[in-house]
This record gives C-alpha cells, sequence and structure tokens, in this order.
C-alpha cells in the first residue's frame, strides 16, 4: 500500500502547473497499464486478448470501490459528456439545473429536448453563483422529475451540500457530475441517482476515461435510448441473426461499441491507487496547498472567489484581480510559468499532491510581479 508520498513521487508534472481542474498529468499508475495494455496489444499471442476484454469489469469495480457501489452498477464512458448524454436522453419530464451548471449538461438537456420534445429544462439563480439546497428548493415544481448539479463546480470551486440537496428534493432522481471531485472528496455519493465523472482530472488517469454509475431506481426509470449492439441480451449481439435484441437491464445498458481497453486500464489503475492511499488523505493534502495559495492571494490583493472553509471546498482556487487588471495577473502568471484556467476576469488555480513547493515559490514570485505592475 503506497503512502501518500510515494504517491505523490509517482507524478512528474513540471513546477507551475495548477490546472489539475482542466486536465490532471498522469502518473505511473496509468502510464504503466498504458505500456502493459499496448505490449499485450502488439504482441495478441494466444488467450492474450482475455486480459484487454477484462479491462471492462476491472474498471467498473473501480470506481465502484470509490463510489462505495456494487460495480454492476457502474458503466465505463469515454467521457463524462457522453455519460451524459445517455441520461438525458433517457429522461421523461422536468429536469432543475442551475444557470452556472457545467456546458457538459446543459448541453446533453437542450440535445435531448430539442430531439425528442419530452425533457423540459427548469433553470434555476444559484445563491452568489453556488448552488445550495435552498436555491434548488425554490425551482421545484410538481413536474421536475430530476435534478442535475455538480457536486464541485468548475468556475468556484463550490463543494456542494449533497445531503441536503437529496433531503429537499424527495425521491426526484438526483444526477451528480462528479468531474471535479472524485479523488479528491469524500462525498456521499450514495445519495445521488447518477454519478458521472472523467478520469481526466483528479483521478489522473488522462483522456478517454469517464464512467456512468446508476442507482436501482435511476436505472429502472431511465430508458436506454442510445444502446450499442454491445448492450443487447442474450448474446450481446453476437448471434448474427436479423433479430435485434432488447438492451440489458442496469448500467451496462448504456455500452454502444467496443470500448478503448487501454484507457479502462488507465482509469482502473489509477482509481485502485487512489483507493489505496485513501482519499481522505488526497483531500487533506491538496486543501493544505490551497489554503497557501489563498494566502498568496491574500498578500498580493487578489480577491478569492472560491471558498475558504475547508467543508465547502476541494481543490480549487478562483482568484480575481481589481477590475481591469486581469491581463496584468495572467501576463505576471505566464512570465513565471505558472499553468491556469482563466475564466472570464478570474483565475482558476487547482492543486493536487504532485503541487510542490517549487510551484507556490513561482506563484509567489508571480503575486509579486503583478502587485509591482499594479502600483506602477
Amino acid at each position: 500500500m503506497p503512502t501518500l508520498d510515494e504517491y505523490a513521487a509517482e507524478f512528474t508534472d513540471e513546477p507551475g502547473y495548477l490546472d489539475f481542474a482542466t486536465v490532471a498529468p498522469i502518473g505511473e499508475a496509468a502510464m504503466g497499464e498504458e505500456r502493459a495494455q499496448s505490449l499485450l496489444l502488439s504482441n495478441a499471442r494466444f488467450g492474450s486478448l482475455t486480459a484487454i476484454v477484462d479491462q471492462e469489469d476491472r474498471v467498473d469495480a473501480a470506481i465502484a470501490a470509490l463510489l462505495d457501489i456494487e460495480p454492476e452498477q457502474v458503466v465505463f464512458q469515454p467521457s463524462t459528456s457522453q455519460a451524459l448524454m445517455h441520461v438525458a436522453f433517457g429522461l421523461t419530464g422536468g429536469i432543475a439545473l442551475s444557470t452556472s451548471e457545467h456546458p457538459a449538461t446543459s448541453y446533453a438537456v437542450a440535445r435531448a429536448s430539442d430531439a425528442l420534445g419530452v425533457l423540459q429544462a427548469t433553470r434555476f439563480t444559484p445563491d452568489h453563483e453556488r448552488v445550495t439546497p435552498a436555491s434548488i428548493a425554490d425551482a421545484l415544481t410538481g413536474s421536475i422529475a430530476a435534478v442535475a448539479v455538480s457536486a464541485v463546480d468548475d468556475r468556484t470551486g463550490h463543494l456542494v451540500d449533497l445531503d441536503g440537496i437529496r433531503q429537499v428534493i424527495g425521491d426526484r432522481l438526483l444526477i451528480v457530475d462528479a468531474s471535479q471531485a472524485l479523488g479528491v472528496v469524500d462525498a456521499p455519493w450514495q445519495v445521488a441517482d447518477v454519478v458521472v465523472g472523467t478520469g481526466r482530472t483528479w483521478l489522473r488517469a488522462g483522456y478517454g476515461t469517464g464512467f456512468l454509475a446508476l442507482s436501482d431506481r435511476a436505472a429502472e426509470q431511465l430508458v436506454p435510448v442510445w444502446s450499442g449492439w454491445l448492450a443487447a441480451a442474450g448474446g450481446h449481439g453476437e448471434d448474427r441473426t436479423d433479430q435485434v435484441s432488447p438492451p440489458v437491464s442496469g448500467a451496462r445498458a448504456y455500452r454502444v461499441g467496443y470500448a478503448d481497453p487501454t484507457a479502462q486500464a488507465r482509469l482502473a489503475g489509477a482509481a485502485e491507487e487512489v483507493a489505496l492511499v485513501g482519499v481522505g488523505a488526497i483531500r487533506e493534502r491538496v486543501l493544505a496547498t490551497c489554503a497557501q495559495i489563498i494566502e498568496l492571494a491574500d498578500f498580493a490583493g487578489l480577491g478569492v472567489l472560491s471558498p475558504r472553509d475547508d467543508a465547502e471546498r476541494a481543490g480549487i482556487v478562483v482568484i480575481q484581480p481589481p477590475r481591469g487588471a486581469i491581463t496584468a495577473l495572467t501576463a505576471a502568471l505566464h512570465n513565471h510559468g505558472i499553468t491556469a484556467a482563466t475564466i472570464g476576469g478570474a483565475v482558476r488555480l487547482s492543486a493536487h499532491v504532485s503541487t510542490r513547493d517549487d510551484t507556490l515559490d513561482l506563484l509567489r514570485l508571480a503575486c509579486a510581479e503583478f502587485q509591482n505592475m499594479t502600483v506602477a
């Protein structure tokens, strides 16, 4: 079982990298899986392809362990966006989502509504840019069948209260995008009916890695509209008859065709290692680093838009310069090799366990340069 320091040492991201919320550099766990799968595919010896096919069961089990659910409730997806498309096209009735919800959810809902005409969106305004149980409660009507939220808002870094949301929405389906949370937040995932996410960010598994997890209730209520031949009951569609079989029940009804086994292996290996290290230990280290980033922002006179309370945040710190100074701030960050995301008039900094003192030193220099630029 690796220690937290051993886990952190497996990553070789360059000093100055503070954009894990966009994409996290992969480490030895994912790279090792990539090499192993490539070797199997290049040799393709008798019996070797079994290990490739087995990656599907492995990745479902690895994600299920992090969510504390059963493996059969999980199905691999190439992205969060595709998982959300499956969900939106399978819904009927009304769905409530924030006006600031991530485009992956907004587009899935809009496309499903336009194509099928059976899904109606109700948009609500969050409280001070933060989705709360109260803001959701005010939007609920009798026609709302589902509520969609991001566990952590990618623009503000706010960690939502899933327990509180579940209490106010009752038996409506709760759809949660865990892309900015899984691997760095110990959340009560079991209160959600649908959890979608990616390995591209905090799990550090790279692109092409995602998942869809369904509660029994969600599996019963959602319709697998976009369900391919590998999701067919009674032989996975491989009998080559003229008959088109109905989809299987449960999460695997949302398979379409063959998934990339290398991506599945990367996600499985990365998720397994996160489980061994412990999400709690990872979260503690990340929050400590974020606290240092907030201190640097305060010293430089930068506004902090993201939550300061540990209970309300994950790995994201959003800083905002005075009006008209965003160009100066981004220039200072660029000059000192800081990789971050610019969102409107703010900058999103996101750290992980591999964020070292040399990165914070570069950020300190960038903040000092920004101060000098604005004072001058």
